[in-house]
């Protein structure tokens, strides 16, 4: 991580200082826990131990540090989200208590060619977070979302972000916000028809950015596994949303 990624999360995940901490053996830095904080809750958004001193219960005492904080001072939630393929981390999680709640998913999207047919009575419009925010279509409104698709990132992002959006005469019925290099920060339907809408805007999407769009961290909350697959995404990866509680040792 360069230290103007670093600065980025900041704004954009709200990454906070007193959320994170560093193991030391003596004088050497041998581990660090970097939280992001919102009122819902704090992010595990990274935790590393030097390979010299794994297994030596440093990841642990910066999680149960940071927990005994949080039973004190708030919000008493923690999650992280965890690439299934890191064992040794979601080992890490699993002996500290926190709950496997729900699996997110990384995907793929090929370019192809715009030619899914007009919705009638519809007609397609550009949207920015601005606009959708001024429409109450930014909130996550109770679907699940990962940290980094969440209404607070989005408004943190909104210049990095433009959008497309299916709309009628009297509302929009879908909308996606994508950044240049072809990531997805949000795409979602308004109207229930099968994933039509969305199968347009995305046909449309693929002429605006240039190579393979990638949509992480989906949750089976926010739009179905199947409902993504019919729409001609691919897994490409995977993570384990893990939760728990703040407690003081």
């Amino acid at each position: 991580m360069t230290a103007a990624a670093f600065k980025r999360s900041i704004r954009d995940l709200q990454v906070w200082c007193s959320s994170c901490m560093v193991a030391f053996s003596g004088s050497d830095p041998i581990g660090v826990l970097i939280g992001a904080k919102r009122t819902s809750g704090t992010l595990i958004h990274r935790i590393a131990v030097h390979p010299d001193h794994c297994r030596q219960g440093h990841g642990g005492h910066l999680l149960t540090s940071l927990s005994s904080k949080l039973a004190i001072l708030g919000p008493p939630r923690l999650v992280a989200e965890v690439p299934e393929t890191l064992a040794p981390a979601c080992g890490l999680f699993n002996a500290c208590g926190y709950v496997e709640e729900a699996n997110l998913t990384d995907y793929v999207l090929q370019r192809r060619a715009s030619d899914e047919p007009a919705i009638a009575g519809s007609f397609m419009i550009p949207v920015t977070v601005e606009d959708l925010d001024a429409n109450g279509l930014l909130e996550d409104a109770g679907t699940q979302v990962c940290w980094e698709r969440s209404a607070e990132t989005l408004r943190a992002r909104k210049d990095d972000l433009t959008g497309l959006a299916v709309a009628s005469d009297e509302r929009i019925e879908a909308c996606v916000l994508h950044s240049n290099d072809g990531e997805i920060g949000s795409l979602r339907s308004f109207v229930e028809d099968g994933g039509a809408r969305l199968n347009h805007l995305l046909s449309h999407l693929s002429d605006r950015v240039q190579g393979t769009l990638r949509f992480p961290k989906v949750h089976q909350a926010e739009l179905s596994n199947e409902l993504v697959e019919s729409l001609g995404f691919r897994a490409a990866g995977r993570y384990r949303l893990y939760s728990a509680a703040a407690r003081s040792e």
